[in-house]
Protein backbone atom coordinates (compact mmCIF):
# COMPACT_ATOMS: atom_id res chain seq x y z
CA UNK A 1 0.00 0.00 0.00
CA UNK A 2 0.85 3.80 -0.99
CA UNK A 3 -0.12 7.22 0.10
CA UNK A 4 -1.42 9.30 -2.67
CA UNK A 5 -3.09 12.67 -2.47
CA UNK A 6 -5.56 12.47 -4.59
CA UNK A 7 -7.87 16.15 -5.67
CA UNK A 8 -6.42 17.20 -2.19
CA UNK A 9 -7.53 14.08 -0.27
CA UNK A 10 -4.86 11.46 1.22
CA UNK A 11 -5.65 7.98 -0.24
CA UNK A 12 -4.09 5.11 1.01
CA UNK A 13 -4.40 2.58 -2.66
CA UNK A 14 -2.81 -0.96 -3.77
CA UNK A 15 -2.41 0.64 -7.23
CA UNK A 16 1.12 1.05 -9.11
CA UNK A 17 0.25 2.58 -11.75
CA UNK A 18 -2.33 5.60 -12.66
CA UNK A 19 -4.53 3.66 -14.88
CA UNK A 20 -4.94 1.34 -11.43
CA UNK A 21 -5.79 3.82 -9.46
CA UNK A 22 -8.40 5.27 -11.50
CA UNK A 23 -9.83 1.60 -12.12
CA UNK A 24 -10.02 1.25 -8.09
CA UNK A 25 -11.62 4.46 -7.63
CA UNK A 26 -14.03 3.48 -10.41
CA UNK A 27 -13.63 6.67 -12.87
CA UNK A 28 -13.70 5.38 -16.34
CA UNK A 29 -14.25 7.01 -19.69
CA UNK A 30 -11.67 8.65 -22.17
CA UNK A 31 -12.82 11.97 -21.24
CA UNK A 32 -10.77 12.29 -18.01
CA UNK A 33 -8.04 14.73 -17.53
CA UNK A 34 -5.39 13.43 -15.61
CA UNK A 35 -1.89 15.39 -13.75
CA UNK A 36 0.38 13.36 -11.56
CA UNK A 37 2.92 16.18 -9.46
CA UNK A 38 1.59 18.80 -11.88
CA UNK A 39 2.60 16.92 -15.15
CA UNK A 40 -0.45 15.98 -17.43
CA UNK A 41 -0.42 12.42 -17.89
CA UNK A 42 -2.37 11.82 -21.34
CA UNK A 43 -5.09 8.96 -21.45
CA UNK A 44 -2.30 6.37 -23.45
CA UNK A 45 0.80 7.25 -20.72
CA UNK A 46 -1.67 5.97 -17.99
CA UNK A 47 -1.07 1.81 -17.66
CA UNK A 48 2.79 2.91 -17.92
CA UNK A 49 2.40 5.50 -15.75
CA UNK A 50 3.88 4.69 -12.14
CA UNK A 51 2.69 5.80 -8.30
CA UNK A 52 5.00 6.48 -5.88
CA UNK A 53 4.14 7.65 -1.93
CA UNK A 54 3.64 11.00 -1.79
CA UNK A 55 2.20 11.47 -5.76
CA UNK A 56 -0.16 14.16 -6.17
CA UNK A 57 -3.01 12.97 -8.34
CA UNK A 58 -5.56 15.18 -9.70
CA UNK A 59 -8.70 14.08 -12.06
CA UNK A 60 -11.04 16.02 -13.46
CA UNK A 61 -14.42 14.92 -15.09
CA UNK A 62 -16.68 16.85 -17.19
CA UNK A 63 -20.06 17.98 -14.97
CA UNK A 64 -23.07 18.37 -16.76
CA UNK A 65 -25.24 22.04 -15.84
CA UNK A 66 -23.67 25.15 -15.86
Amino acid sequence: MIRVIVNGEAQDCAAQTLADLLTALDYEGDWLATAVNGDLVHREERADWPLKAGDRVEILAPMQGG
